[in-house]
C-alpha cells in the first residue's frame, strides 16, 4: 500500500517519477486566467489567521460543507473564524473522493510546512501551526505567490475598472512576478439582466462615448480595449451559457438594442442574435489586436433563489448545464475565419461531454498562426479533479496535439491556490509514463520532458506571447 502523499503522490510509474520531478516540478507558473485581486496584491495584505485567506470566498469549500450538513452560520455566517475552521476540517476529515482533500492537504505541506492529516482532531494544531506561519515574515500575498513560483498572473477585470492597481503594480520594481489585466465585458453583453442599462450607463462615463446605439456601444468598446491594451492586457474572457450561432442584421440588432434601453426585455431569440453580433464584433478586435479570447460555457447559475437573495453570485450554488451545442460552438468560429477574423481561441466547457466535440472542432480552424491555435481549455471548476483531468488529457491526446497544450490555471479567488498547478502536474506525468510503460509511446525521456515541461509552462508562454517584468 502507498503512503498517502508522499514524494511520488499519484505517480505510479518510474517514468511518471522522472518526468515530474526532472521536468514538470520546478516550472514556474503562468496564471492566465484567475479572481485574485490586484489591489489585494499590490497593498501586500495580510492575513490574520488561516480561515480568512482559507475559507473567505471559496464556494469549493463552502459547497463541500453545505454537503455535509454544516449550518450556514460556520459557512458564511456570523460564527468566529475558529469555529468555521474547526467545521471545515471535522467535514474534511471524511471528504474521500473530493480534490478538496487533496488541495487542502497539499497547501498545509507547501505553506505551512504540515505533513499530517487535518481532521477534527488535529485541528486546533493546524489552526495553531498555520496562524504562527501567517505571523512569520514572508507571509503576505505577494510572499504566498513568490513561494509559489510563479511568473504571471492574468486576474478578471471588467471594461469599466481604472485598472489603478495594474497601474502600480506594473510600476513596482520590488515585486518581480507580472500582473496583467484580463478583459472579462460579460456585463456589456447580457442584455438579458436586470442591471444591463445601468452597467451601460458606467460604460459610457468611463469611455466617453453616449451609448444610443449598437454602434456607439461598440465605439465605447473599442475605446476600453485601447485602455487595457495599454496596459498590457492581451487575452479576454467570457461567461456565457454557451457559445450561439444566431445570425441577424445590423438592423434588427439596433432595434433590440434600442427596445432595451427603452425598458423592453428581449425574447430568448432577440437575446442570442444580439450576444452573437456582440461575439462576432469582439472577436474581430481580438484577432486584429492578437489577443487570446477565452470562452467559458456549460455552467447554470444561481440555482438556489433564497440564497442568491442572500449572498449573491458566485456562492457556490452554481451547476453543470447540458446545453452546448456543438454545431453552433463550430459555426460561431467558422463565420469568424470566413472573415479572417479568427483569434486565438481557448474553449472551456464545464460540461465533460463536450470533450470529444470541443477536440474536433478544434481541428477545423487550426494552422499555422500558432501551435494549437485554438485550444481546449484545462479542466475547469467542477471538472479540476483527477477523473477530469484525466478526461480531458486523454481526449485531448486522443484527438488533438496534447503536446502543444497551454496548461493549468487556478480559476480561484485564493493565493493558497496554487498546488493546484502541482495537482495537474502530477496528473499529467502519471498519464504520460502510463502511456510509455504500457507501449504507447516509446521511452524517449528527453522528448516526454520536453512535452512535460511545455504543457507545464512554455506552451502558455509563448501562446500568451508573455515576458518577463521589466
Amino acid at each position: 500500500m502507498r503512503a498517502f502523499m508522499d514524494q511520488d503522490f499519484l505517480l505510479n510509474t518510474e517514468t511518471a517519477r522522472v518526468l515530474y520531478h526532472e521536468a514538470a516540478e520546478k516550472c514556474p507558473i503562468i496564471d492566465y486566467h484567475c479572481h485574485l485581486s490586484p489591489r489585494e496584491i499590490y497593498e501586500d495584505i495580510r492575513y490574520d489567521n488561516i480561515t480568512q485567506v482559507w475559507l473567505g470566498g471559496d464556494h469549493y469549500k463552502w459547497r463541500l460543507m453545505r454537503s455535509a450538513g454544516v449550518p450556514e452560520k460556520y459557512i458564511t455566517g456570523d460564527a468566529s473564524d475558529y469555529e468555521k475552521f474547526l467545521k471545515y476540517a471535522t467535514v474534511l476529515g471524511k471528504a474521500i473522493g473530493n480534490p478538496l482533500y487533496h488541495w487542502s492537504h497539499l497547501e498545509l505541506r507547501r505553506f505551512f510546512g504540515y505533513d499530517g492529516i487535518l481532521n477534527e482532531k488535529t485541528a486546533p494544531l493546524v489552526w495553531e501551526i498555520a496562524n504562527a506561519k501567517l505571523r512569520s515574515e514572508g507571509y503576505t500575498s505577494r510572499g504566498l505567490i513568490m513561494m509559489s513560483n510563479v511568473d504571471t498572473i492574468c486576474t478578471t477585470d471588467d471594461p469599466v475598472d481604472s485598472l489603478e492597481w495594474h497601474e502600480k503594480l506594473a510600476a513596482d520594481k520590488s515585486f518581480p512576478v507580472t500582473v496583467l489585466p484580463a478583459w472579462r465585458p460579460d456585463k456589456a453583453m447580457n442584455i438579458e439582466k436586470p442591471t444591463f442599462t445601468d452597467y451601460l450607463a458606467q460604460l459610457a462615463a468611463v469611455s466617453g462615448v453616449e451609448i444610443k446605439t449598437f454602434a456607439d456601444l461598440k465605439k465605447a468598446i473599442v475605446k476600453r480595449l485601447d485602455f487595457f491594451a495599454a496596459h498590457n492586457c492581451s487575452l479576454s474572457d467570457h461567461g456565457l451559457n454557451y457559445v450561439m450561432y444566431a445570425p441577424a442584421e445590423e438592423a434588427e440588432v439596433e432595434r433590440i438594442l434600442a427596445a432595451r434601453l427603452a425598458g423592453q426585455m428581449p425574447t430568448a431569440q432577440e437575446e442570442a442574435a444580439f450576444k452573437f453580433a456582440f461575439m462576432v464584433f469582439i472577436a474581430g478586435e481580438y484577432h486584429d489586436r492578437g489577443w487570446v479570447m477565452q470562452l467559458h460555457y456549460g455552467c447554470r447559475r444561481d440555482n438556489n433563489l433564497t440564497m442568491f437573495r442572500k449572498l449573491g453570485p458566485d456562492t457556490g450554488y452554481d451547476c453543470v448545464d447540458n446545453t452546448a451545442p456543438s454545431t453552433e460552438t463550430a459555426a460561431f468560429l467558422g463565420c469568424l475565419e470566413a472573415q479572417g477574423k479568427l483569434p486565438k481561441t481557448i474553449l472551456y466547457s464545464l460540461n465533460t461531454n463536450d470533450n470529444a466535440a470541443i477536440d474536433t472542432i478544434l481541428g477545423c480552424f487550426q494552422n499555422d498562426e500558432a501551435v494549437g491555435k485554438i485550444q481546449h481549455g484545462s479542466a475547469w471548476w467542477f471538472n479540476d479533479h483527477f477523473d477530469g483531468m484525466s478526461e480531458q488529457l486523454k481526449s485531448l491526446g486522443n484527438l488533438g496535439y496534447l503536446a502543444g497544450f497551454v496548461g493549468m490555471l487556478t480559476d480561484s479567488r485564493s493565493f493558497l491556490s496554487y498546488p493546484r498547478h502541482e495537482y495537474f502536474r502530477r496528473i499529467l506525468c502519471r498519464i504520460l509514463g502510463e502511456w510509455v510503460e504500457g507501449g504507447f509511446f516509446p521511452e524517449d525521456l528527453d522528448t516526454l520532458k520536453e512535452i512535460a515541461a511545455d504543457i507545464s509552462y512554455y506552451n502558455a508562454k509563448r501562446y500568451f506571447n508573455f515576458a518577463k517584468k521589466a
